[in-house]
């Protein structure tokens, strides 16, 4: 029997998955365009290769990683490059991005793919490459570069490679479904990523309310000892990588810390899953599972789509919408968020799409603060929300740091069990968003200053190398001509 640690915190909100998850993973029609944002990741922007007018094909590399914390976009189906420049982002302020638009031609054909004969005879690093270029991230949400936590191995000792396949927010199935379905393609993901890390064991952690998936994953793990499936406490934020860590090994990773510290790295199984078609294959990432829910949908399930399909295709897919949505949501409900549009895009981490009506939604207005600490009580990480918000409030960023706002999640236990209906998570995300800000500006101003220092020292150097030449040659004009010898008679 697997003895768990039990976590901090936590709320219990009602799960709203069945309709969707009854169902098996569907596909829609190629949609007439497609819209990709440039930035789909952690890290810089993805730089055009194409220009307008151009034809590609499904699979074709578009947009190159002008840095390691960055990663390429390619061209979910063939077609013609019909703009580059701002298209709607899938962002609640409802602002452009920067873009390029794909008018598809129907055909669908794919580039030729450069498939490995047998990835395990390949380097670690090799492999880690492939990852890179195939342009995955991590598909539970947090869109992080994989292959730059796969090349984590070359610095750190890798013990367990931990898979997450909790997917504790409501009514998200995409998992749920990926694992029971294709359990036998995340298996040998899991293998893969073991190779690479060179790690000593495999766990793939599911939430006990997933029989099915638990089943499958369990069936196609058999035939290897080193992979182990854990039914965890179906608990939200169970899936956060930290918390799932401490309840799998029982250690705790360190405040500002990050999960190598402890030799765990953590993949989503969606993440996996797309680790071994990129390896196995050659398939970049242009497509993924999402859940599309909420009681405006006629008949929620789980969607294939490719990125840069618009939201409203998906809806149609799933028999459209039954009644006016009060707030539609990108990703879930405790850490999706608000989409401005029907035409903004789906994008590599979006994980769900969901229609919600008011009765699924908390519109109470905020009422001052009571002091009760229940928000207190539910946070996963120990930190002070009440406190943390109050500075906030005040553009207090030092003393909403000093209680801890770096090591804030965002999951919302806070803002879901306050009485008062405090928007917490809200201030925590304008703090951040604050501290961001500041970070930048101070980067920038440190640029200029070496910049100003470079420039000033470049001077001095010429002017020295001037006046040095200046010297040379007036003392040159001041040297006496050497006289001619002359001949002496005898």
């Amino acid at each position: 029997m697997f003895n768990f640690a039990r976590i901090r915190g936590g709320i219990h909100p009602a799960a709203h998955k069945d309709r969707s998850a009854a169902l098996p993973i569907g596909s829609l029609p190629l949609p007439p365009r497609l819209y990709l944002p440039l930035r789909q990741h952690a890290g810089a922007e993805a730089l055009p290769l194409v220009r307008v007018g151009d034809h590609v094909l499904k699979g074709q590399l578009i947009a190159g990683s002008p840095a390691e914390m960055s990663a390429p976009i390619h061209a979910p189906s063939s077609g013609t490059i019909v703009e580059i420049g701002p298209i709607l982002a899938p962002h609640p302020s409802g602002l452009t991005v920067n873009g390029m638009v794909i008018e598809c031609d129907g055909e669908d054909r794919w580039i030729e793919l450069d498939v490995p004969a047998n990835p395990f005879d390949e380097s670690p690093l090799r492999l880690a490459e492939r990852v890179a270029q195939a342009g995955i991230v991590g598909m539970g949400g947090a869109i992080f570069p994989a292959a730059v936590k796969l090349k984590q191995g070359t610095k750190h000792e890798i013990k367990t490679v931990l898979l997450n396949g909790s997917e504790c927010e409501p009514y998200l199935t995409t998992d749920d479904r990926l694992m029971r379905e294709r359990a036998e393609a995340i298996v040998d993901g899991a293998r893969l990523i073991q190779h690479i890390l060179r790690a000593y064991r495999v766990v793939i952690a599911i939430e006990d309310n997933k029989p099915e998936a638990l089943a499958a994953m369990r069936a196609a793990s058999e035939p290897f000892g080193a992979i182990e499936v854990e039914a965890v406490p179906a608990l939200y934020p169970m899936g956060s990588a930290k918390q799932l860590i401490q309840t799998i090994t029982g250690r705790e990773v360190p405040a500002e810390g990050r999960s190598t510290s402890v030799g765990v790295l953590v993949h989503n199984v969606g993440t996996v899953y797309a680790i071994q078609q990129a390896l196995r294959h050659g398939r970049p990432l242009i497509s993924r599972v999402v859940t599309v829910a909420g009681s405006c949908v006629s008949n929620p399930r789980n969607l294939e789509v490719l990125i840069g399909t618009p939201a409203q295709a998906l809806f149609d897919a799933c028999g459209g919408l039954a009644r006016e949505p009060q707030r539609l949501l990108l990703g879930g409900p405790m850490m999706g968020v608000t989409l401005p549009s029907l035409q903004a895009p789906v994008i590599k981490g979006a994980t769900g799409l969901l229609a919600l009506a008011p009765h699924e939604l908390r519109n109470d207005e905020a009422s001052p603060c009571i002091r009760c600490a229940s928000c207190v009580d539910a946070c996963p990480m120990g930190l002070l929300p009440l406190e943390m918000a109050a500075r906030a409030k005040v553009d207090d960023l030092d003393g909403a740091s000093d209680y801890g706002l770096r090591d804030c999640i965002l999951c919302g236990c806070c803002s879901y069990v306050c009485p008062s209906h405090i928007p917490l998570v809200q201030y925590f995300q304008y703090a951040m968003g604050q501290q961001d800000e500041r970070r930048s500006a101070a980067r920038k101003s440190e640029q200029i200053k070496q910049l100003t220092e470079s420039r000033a020292a470049r001077l001095a150097a010429e002017e020295a190398a001037k006046a040095a030449a200046k010297a040379a040659k007036a003392a040159a004009k001041r040297k006496p001509a050497p006289q001619a010898s002359s001949e002496v008679e005898s």
